[in-house]
C-alpha cells in the first residue's frame, strides 16, 4: 500500500517483506541501492560539487528522517566534486551518479531522471536545509493533496549568519513578488531549495534549464502547468563549507529567465502602455483641445507618433516571442489571443496594406502640392505626421505578418 492512503488512514508506515508486514528497520535497512530486490517510495537527491564539508551531515540527517518514517529510501548525490564528498556519500550507503555536464540545474535533472521513488525530495547538501524534517514536509504533502511542498525559509527561522541581509530582506523576497506576479505561484520563498515533490508533478513539469535559475523554473513550471504548492515553515541553519552562490549573478539569471518565458509581462503591457499613450498624445495634439489650459502642438505630435511606433513594435515583439519561444507563461490577455488565434500572413498584410494605405493617400496628397508649388517648402502639418506614422506602421504590420508567417510553420 502507498504511503499517501496508509496516511490517510492515520497508520503508520511499515515496510513489508514478502507480503509480510515486519518491525521497525534501522536506516541502514531502509536504505535501497541499485542491486536491492526492492524499490524506493523516498528518493533523496543532493547535488554536490565539493561538499565533504557538509555531506555525512546531511546523510546522517537523512537517515534519522527516514527511520521515523519506515520508508525504503534511495539517496541519490548527483556529484561535480574533487574532492573526498563522493566516498564518503558511497561509504554511508548513497547512490552517487556523475552527471556528464556542469550546472546546478542539470545536476538536478540528472539524478531526477534515475529517481524510482514515487516521492522526490531535494535540498542541498551544505546543511543549510535540515533533512530530519523531510516526514514533515511529506506529511503536508499527503495532508494537503498537494503536488509539491515547499519549506519556507522565510515564513520559518533563518538562524544567525545562515543567509546574508541581502538576500534575506531584499533579493530573496523580490524575486519572490517577480515570480508570484509573473506565473501566479503564491509563494513566500520561491527559492528556497528543500522541497519535496510528487513523481507525477515531476513529470508533468517541462524542465530544462541548467544553472541556478533551476529553483525558478520548477515554480514557474508547476505554476504555468496548474500543479497545487504549499509551504511550511522550516528552519535555516549556517552552511558548512565554501560559498558557491555569486549574489548578483545567479539572481540577474534568475530574473532575465522569469522575464523571456513571460513575453506578456516583458513586451506586451510595455508596448500597449506606450502605444495607447502615443496615440492619445497624437489625438490630442490633432484635436486642438487644450489640456488643462495647454494647447500641444507638433512636437507632442512627434513625441506621440515615436511612442506609438515603439509600442507598435515592442508589443509586436511580444507576439513574435509567444509564437516562435513556446514560453512557460504564454500571453492570456485577449489581444494577444486574438492575434495568434486569428494569425494569417493575407490578413495581416491586408490590414497593414490598408492603413498603409490611408497614410499614402494623405502623402500623395502632399506630393501633389509640392510640384504644383513648383517644388517649393511646404509647412510640416499635424496632419502630415499623422499620415506618416499610419504608413511606418502599415508596413511594420506587412512585414511583421511575413516573419509571423515564417516562424510559425
Amino acid at each position: 500500500m502507498s504511503s499517501r492512503s496508509k496516511s490517510h488512514e492515520g497508520e503508520s508506515l511499515q515496510p513489508e517483506r514478502g507480503g509480510q508486514v515486519i518491525g521497525t528497520q534501522s536506516a541502514d535497512e531502509l536504505l535501497v541501492d541499485r542491486t536491492s530486490e526492492f524499490d524506493p517510495e523516498l528518493t533523496v537527491v543532493m547535488p554536490t560539487l565539493n561538499e565533504e564539508a557538509g555531506i555525512e551531515t546531511c546523510i546522517e540527517w537523512i537517515k534519522e528522517g527516514i527511520e521515523e518514517l519506515q520508508l525504503r529510501t534511495e539517496i541519490i548525490v548527483s556529484d561535480s566534486s574533487t574532492d573526498r564528498t563522493p566516498e564518503i556519500a558511497r561509504e554511508l550507503g548513497a547512490i552517487v551518479v556523475e552527471p556528464d555536464e556542469g550546472g546546478y540545474g542539470y545536476a538536478y535533472r540528472y539524478a531526477f531522471e534515475r529517481a524510482r521513488g514515487e516521492y522526490i525530495a531535494m535540498g542541498d547538501a551544505d546543511t543549510t536545509y535540515d533533512f530530519r524534517e523531510i516526514p514533515r514536509l511529506l506529511a503536508e504533502l499527503e495532508t494537503t493533496g498537494a503536488d509539491m511542498v515547499m519549506g519556507s525559509r522565510l515564513e520559518g527561522e533563518i538562524r544567525p549568519g545562515a543567509m546574508p541581509t541581502l538576500h534575506q530582506y531584499v533579493g530573496n523576497p523580490l524575486l519572490t513578488r517577480f515570480l508570484n506576479a509573473f506565473y501566479g505561484a503564491g509563494v513566500s520563498d520561491a527559492h528556497s531549495g528543500f522541497r519535496i515533490f510528487t513523481r507525477e508533478a515531476y513529470e508533468t513539469m517541462d524542465l530544462e534549464t541548467s544553472g541556478m535559475e533551476f529553483a525558478s523554473e520548477m515554480i514557474m513550471e508547476a505554476g504555468a502547468k496548474g500543479l497545487d504548492i504549499v509551504e511550511t515553515p522550516i528552519v535555516y541553519h549556517e552552511r558548512e563549507g565554501e560559498e558557491t552562490l555569486e549574489s548578483f549573478k545567479d539572481g540577474w539569471r534568475h530574473v532575465r529567465f522569469m522575464l523571456v518565458n513571460a513575453p506578456g509581462y516583458l513586451f506586451l503591457v510595455p508596448g500597449l502602455v506606450l502605444g495607447v499613450f502615443g496615440v492619445l498624445v497624437m489625438g490630442t495634439a490633432a484635436s486642438g483641445v487644450s489640456v488643462s489650459g495647454v494647447n500641444l502642438g507638433i512636437h507632442s505630435m512627434i513625441a506621440g507618433s515615436l511612442l506609438a511606433i515603439i509600442g507598435y513594435q515592442v508589443s509586436s515583439l511580444g507576439v513574435f516571442a509567444a509564437v516562435a519561444s513556446d514560453p512557460i507563461q504564454k500571453p492570456s490577455d485577449p489581444i494577444t489571443r486574438r492575434v495568434i488565434g486569428s494569425l494569417s500572413l493575407e490578413r495581416g498584410a491586408t490590414a497593414g496594406l490598408l492603413v498603409c494605405g490611408v497614410g499614402g493617400l494623405y502623402a500623395g496628397l502632399l506630393v501633389y502640392q509640392w510640384v504644383s508649388s513648383g517644388f517649393g517648402s511646404l509647412a510640416f502639418t499635424i496632419g502630415a505626421l499623422g499620415a506618416f506614422t499610419a504608413i511606418v506602421l502599415g508596413m511594420q504590420t506587412v512585414f511583421s505578418s511575413f516573419f509571423l508567417s515564417a516562424v510559425d510553420r
